[in-house]
Protein backbone atom coordinates (compact mmCIF):
# COMPACT_ATOMS: atom_id res chain seq x y z
CA UNK A 1 0.00 0.00 0.00
CA UNK A 2 1.02 3.77 -0.73
CA UNK A 3 0.41 7.00 -1.95
CA UNK A 4 0.30 8.97 -4.70
CA UNK A 5 2.64 11.29 -4.11
CA UNK A 6 4.73 8.46 -2.44
CA UNK A 7 4.77 6.60 -6.67
CA UNK A 8 8.31 5.39 -7.29
CA UNK A 9 9.77 6.66 -4.40
CA UNK A 10 10.08 3.66 -2.00
CA UNK A 11 13.15 1.71 -2.95
CA UNK A 12 12.06 -1.56 -0.87
CA UNK A 13 8.73 -1.74 -3.32
CA UNK A 14 10.65 -3.21 -6.69
CA UNK A 15 12.34 -5.71 -4.58
CA UNK A 16 9.62 -6.79 -2.13
CA UNK A 17 7.04 -7.16 -5.03
CA UNK A 18 9.63 -8.98 -7.37
CA UNK A 19 10.42 -11.60 -4.53
CA UNK A 20 6.81 -11.90 -3.69
CA UNK A 21 5.77 -12.85 -7.05
CA UNK A 22 8.58 -14.93 -7.65
CA UNK A 23 7.10 -17.47 -4.38
CA UNK A 24 3.32 -17.30 -6.60
CA UNK A 25 2.02 -14.48 -4.42
CA UNK A 26 -0.60 -11.74 -6.27
CA UNK A 27 0.58 -8.38 -5.30
CA UNK A 28 -1.16 -4.97 -6.23
CA UNK A 29 0.33 -1.74 -5.03
CA UNK A 30 -2.42 0.66 -4.83
CA UNK A 31 -2.96 3.69 -2.95
CA UNK A 32 -4.62 3.98 0.53
CA UNK A 33 -7.14 6.66 -0.44
CA UNK A 34 -8.05 5.05 -3.81
CA UNK A 35 -12.08 4.62 -3.86
CA UNK A 36 -11.93 2.34 -6.62
CA UNK A 37 -10.53 -0.42 -4.69
CA UNK A 38 -12.33 -3.29 -2.75
CA UNK A 39 -10.14 -4.27 -0.18
CA UNK A 40 -12.67 -7.36 0.78
CA UNK A 41 -10.65 -8.38 -2.25
CA UNK A 42 -7.58 -8.88 -1.15
CA UNK A 43 -6.40 -11.31 1.53
CA UNK A 44 -3.95 -9.47 2.95
CA UNK A 45 -3.35 -5.80 3.30
CA UNK A 46 -0.05 -4.34 4.10
CA UNK A 47 1.13 -0.95 4.83
CA UNK A 48 4.22 0.52 3.13
CA UNK A 49 4.28 3.79 1.66
CA UNK A 50 1.44 5.60 3.05
CA UNK A 51 3.75 8.78 3.73
CA UNK A 52 1.01 11.14 3.84
CA UNK A 53 -0.77 10.09 6.55
CA UNK A 54 0.24 12.56 8.84
CA UNK A 55 -1.57 15.33 7.53
CA UNK A 56 -4.93 13.50 6.72
CA UNK A 57 -4.87 11.59 10.30
CA UNK A 58 -8.94 11.64 10.89
CA UNK A 59 -9.43 9.85 6.96
CA UNK A 60 -6.62 7.48 7.50
CA UNK A 61 -7.70 6.06 11.22
CA UNK A 62 -11.43 5.93 9.19
CA UNK A 63 -9.60 3.88 6.34
CA UNK A 64 -7.53 1.71 8.89
CA UNK A 65 -10.52 0.52 10.69
CA UNK A 66 -12.72 -0.05 7.52
CA UNK A 67 -10.21 -2.02 5.79
CA UNK A 68 -9.23 -4.11 9.31
CA UNK A 69 -12.83 -5.27 9.27
CA UNK A 70 -12.76 -6.93 5.35
CA UNK A 71 -9.23 -7.98 5.02
CA UNK A 72 -6.13 -8.98 7.34
CA UNK A 73 -4.13 -5.37 7.75
CA UNK A 74 -0.70 -5.86 8.46
CA UNK A 75 0.73 -4.31 10.66
CA UNK A 76 -2.53 -5.20 12.66
CA UNK A 77 -4.62 -2.29 13.55
CA UNK A 78 -3.91 -2.14 17.47
CA UNK A 79 -0.23 -2.08 16.68
CA UNK A 80 -0.57 0.79 14.72
CA UNK A 81 -2.95 3.10 16.54
CA UNK A 82 -0.75 2.76 19.35
CA UNK A 83 2.58 3.65 17.02
CA UNK A 84 0.86 6.44 15.00
CA UNK A 85 1.48 8.76 18.15
CA UNK A 86 5.21 9.48 19.92
CA UNK A 87 3.73 9.12 23.31
CA UNK A 88 5.05 5.26 22.69
CA UNK A 89 8.02 6.55 23.77
CA UNK A 90 6.88 6.83 27.26
CA UNK A 91 5.71 3.49 27.37
CA UNK A 92 8.95 2.16 26.29
CA UNK A 93 10.74 4.19 28.61
CA UNK A 94 8.57 3.05 31.49
CA UNK A 95 9.71 -0.42 30.72
CA UNK A 96 13.27 0.41 31.01
CA UNK A 97 14.07 0.28 27.33
CA UNK A 98 16.93 3.32 27.00
CA UNK A 99 14.95 6.41 25.17
CA UNK A 100 16.77 9.55 23.83
CA UNK A 101 15.57 12.28 26.55
CA UNK A 102 11.93 13.50 25.39
CA UNK A 103 9.64 16.08 26.81
CA UNK A 104 6.10 16.27 25.75
CA UNK A 105 4.82 19.80 25.28
CA UNK A 106 0.97 18.77 25.01
CA UNK A 107 -1.32 21.81 23.27
CA UNK A 108 -1.51 25.15 25.67
CA UNK A 109 2.02 24.34 27.33
CA UNK A 110 4.39 26.75 26.37
CA UNK A 111 8.27 25.83 25.43
CA UNK A 112 11.01 26.84 27.75
CA UNK A 113 13.77 26.34 25.67
CA UNK A 114 16.31 23.95 27.31
CA UNK A 115 20.00 24.52 27.30
CA UNK A 116 22.16 23.72 24.03
CA UNK A 117 20.69 22.76 20.65
CA UNK A 118 17.51 20.73 20.37
CA UNK A 119 14.52 19.10 18.26
CA UNK A 120 11.24 20.43 17.90
CA UNK A 121 8.93 17.43 15.93
CA UNK A 122 5.10 16.74 16.07
CA UNK A 123 4.06 13.67 18.13
CA UNK A 124 2.42 12.40 14.98
CA UNK A 125 4.15 12.86 11.89
CA UNK A 126 6.80 11.20 9.60
CA UNK A 127 9.37 11.66 6.93
CA UNK A 128 10.87 14.11 9.38
CA UNK A 129 8.21 16.73 8.14
CA UNK A 130 7.82 19.61 10.58
CA UNK A 131 10.94 18.36 12.41
CA UNK A 132 13.64 21.32 13.18
CA UNK A 133 16.52 22.04 15.11
CA UNK A 134 16.82 25.43 17.12
CA UNK A 135 19.42 26.54 19.56
CA UNK A 136 20.28 29.73 21.64
CA UNK A 137 18.87 32.98 20.21
CA UNK A 138 16.40 31.36 18.55
CA UNK A 139 13.51 30.98 20.89
CA UNK A 140 10.97 33.02 19.63
CA UNK A 141 10.92 30.87 15.88
CA UNK A 142 11.14 27.68 18.11
CA UNK A 143 8.08 28.76 20.46
CA UNK A 144 6.41 29.80 17.20
CA UNK A 145 6.77 25.79 15.49
CA UNK A 146 5.25 24.38 19.10
CA UNK A 147 2.14 27.40 18.65
CA UNK A 148 1.79 26.33 14.84
CA UNK A 149 1.49 22.46 15.75
CA UNK A 150 -0.27 22.83 19.36
CA UNK A 151 -3.05 24.84 16.79
CA UNK A 152 -2.83 21.66 14.62
CA UNK A 153 -4.03 20.11 17.72
CA UNK A 154 -0.53 17.50 18.29
CA UNK A 155 1.47 17.61 20.61
CA UNK A 156 5.11 18.43 19.96
CA UNK A 157 8.71 16.37 21.15
CA UNK A 158 11.27 18.04 22.78
CA UNK A 159 14.47 16.44 22.49
CA UNK A 160 18.12 17.12 22.78
CA UNK A 161 20.09 17.08 19.47
CA UNK A 162 22.30 14.31 20.26
CA UNK A 163 26.35 15.70 19.24
CA UNK A 164 26.82 11.77 17.57
CA UNK A 165 23.63 12.84 15.22
CA UNK A 166 26.47 14.60 13.11
CA UNK A 167 29.12 12.61 13.53
CA UNK A 168 27.75 9.38 12.79
CA UNK A 169 23.86 9.93 12.40
CA UNK A 170 21.09 6.85 12.92
CA UNK A 171 21.03 2.98 12.89
CA UNK A 172 17.92 1.83 11.65
CA UNK A 173 17.49 -1.94 12.72
CA UNK A 174 14.50 -4.01 10.94
CA UNK A 175 12.71 -6.73 12.61
CA UNK A 176 10.67 -9.32 10.63
CA UNK A 177 8.61 -11.55 12.61
CA UNK A 178 9.43 -10.01 15.84
CA UNK A 179 13.08 -11.50 15.12
CA UNK A 180 15.77 -9.25 13.67
CA UNK A 181 16.77 -9.02 10.58
CA UNK A 182 19.19 -6.59 9.30
CA UNK A 183 20.69 -2.58 10.04
CA UNK A 184 21.35 0.01 7.91
CA UNK A 185 23.26 3.59 8.76
CA UNK A 186 21.97 6.90 7.94
CA UNK A 187 21.85 10.08 7.61
CA UNK A 188 19.18 12.69 8.01
CA UNK A 189 19.12 16.43 6.75
CA UNK A 190 16.78 18.22 9.29
CA UNK A 191 16.40 21.78 9.11
CA UNK A 192 17.71 24.56 11.41
CA UNK A 193 14.71 26.97 12.08
CA UNK A 194 12.75 25.86 9.14
CA UNK A 195 10.71 22.78 7.49
CA UNK A 196 10.98 19.86 5.32
CA UNK A 197 9.49 20.73 2.16
CA UNK A 198 9.56 17.38 0.23
CA UNK A 199 7.48 14.42 1.59
CA UNK A 200 10.78 13.36 3.47
CA UNK A 201 13.51 14.67 4.43
CA UNK A 202 16.35 13.92 2.51
CA UNK A 203 18.93 11.02 4.17
CA UNK A 204 21.96 8.80 2.92
CA UNK A 205 22.21 5.39 3.77
CA UNK A 206 24.11 2.30 3.82
CA UNK A 207 24.40 -1.03 5.45
CA UNK A 208 25.32 -1.71 9.15
CA UNK A 209 26.31 -4.54 11.09
CA UNK A 210 24.81 -3.34 14.64
CA UNK A 211 27.10 -4.61 17.45
CA UNK A 212 25.73 -6.48 20.84
CA UNK A 213 24.71 -3.06 22.60
CA UNK A 214 22.39 -1.94 19.23
CA UNK A 215 20.96 -5.73 19.57
CA UNK A 216 19.92 -5.59 22.60
CA UNK A 217 18.72 -2.37 22.87
CA UNK A 218 16.61 -2.97 19.50
CA UNK A 219 15.29 -6.01 20.77
CA UNK A 220 14.02 -4.48 24.19
CA UNK A 221 11.62 -2.15 22.31
CA UNK A 222 10.52 -4.93 20.19
CA UNK A 223 10.06 -7.24 22.75
CA UNK A 224 7.61 -4.38 24.57
CA UNK A 225 5.57 -4.40 21.30
CA UNK A 226 5.51 -8.35 21.08
CA UNK A 227 4.66 -8.51 25.24
CA UNK A 228 1.55 -6.16 24.32
CA UNK A 229 0.84 -7.13 21.05
CA UNK A 230 2.24 -9.90 19.93
CA UNK A 231 5.28 -10.25 17.40
CA UNK A 232 4.52 -7.19 14.72
CA UNK A 233 5.14 -8.41 11.33
CA UNK A 234 7.96 -5.55 10.88
CA UNK A 235 9.50 -3.42 12.87
CA UNK A 236 12.26 -1.08 12.54
CA UNK A 237 14.45 0.50 15.72
CA UNK A 238 16.17 3.45 15.13
CA UNK A 239 19.49 4.23 17.53
CA UNK A 240 21.28 6.91 17.95
CA UNK A 241 24.21 7.49 20.33
CA UNK A 242 24.17 9.80 23.28
CA UNK A 243 27.15 11.44 24.87
CA UNK A 244 28.01 8.93 26.74
CA UNK A 245 28.16 6.18 23.78
CA UNK A 246 25.32 4.19 24.41
CA UNK A 247 22.92 3.10 22.31
CA UNK A 248 19.02 5.07 22.60
CA UNK A 249 15.90 4.80 20.55
CA UNK A 250 15.14 7.48 18.82
CA UNK A 251 11.98 6.27 17.14
CA UNK A 252 10.07 2.69 16.76
CA UNK A 253 8.72 2.18 13.24
CA UNK A 254 5.29 -0.03 12.99
CA UNK A 255 3.51 1.63 10.54
CA UNK A 256 4.95 2.53 7.41
CA UNK A 257 8.71 2.16 7.65
CA UNK A 258 11.24 2.42 5.01
CA UNK A 259 13.34 -1.47 5.48
CA UNK A 260 16.56 0.02 3.83
CA UNK A 261 16.29 -3.30 1.66
CA UNK A 262 18.79 -1.97 -0.79
CA UNK A 263 21.09 -1.89 1.67
CA UNK A 264 20.45 -5.12 3.38
CA UNK A 265 22.72 -8.09 2.95
CA UNK A 266 21.36 -11.72 1.76
CA UNK A 267 18.47 -12.80 2.49
CA UNK A 268 17.00 -9.97 4.06
CA UNK A 269 13.99 -9.76 0.79
CA UNK A 270 13.49 -13.16 1.64
CA UNK A 271 12.89 -12.64 5.20
CA UNK A 272 10.59 -9.48 4.44
CA UNK A 273 8.34 -12.86 2.37
CA UNK A 274 8.53 -14.64 4.55
CA UNK A 275 7.25 -12.31 7.36
CA UNK A 276 4.48 -11.09 5.08
CA UNK A 277 3.19 -14.13 3.85
CA UNK A 278 3.40 -16.06 7.16
CA UNK A 279 0.01 -17.18 8.51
Amino acid sequence: MTTAAARGRDDDEPLAVAALRRVGVDVDVVDWDDARVRWSGYDRTVLRSTWDYPERLPEFRDWLRAVRDVTDLRNPLDVVEWNLDKHYLADLDRAGVPITPTAFLEPGDELEPPAGDYVLKPAIGAGSRDAAWYGPGQDEPARAHVRRLHDRGTSVLVQPLLASVAVDGEWPLVFLGGRYSHAASKRVTLPRAGLVADLFAAETSAGHAADDEQLAVASAAVDVVTRRFGPPTYARVDLVRDDAGHARVLELELVEPSLFLPQAGSGAVERVVAALTAA
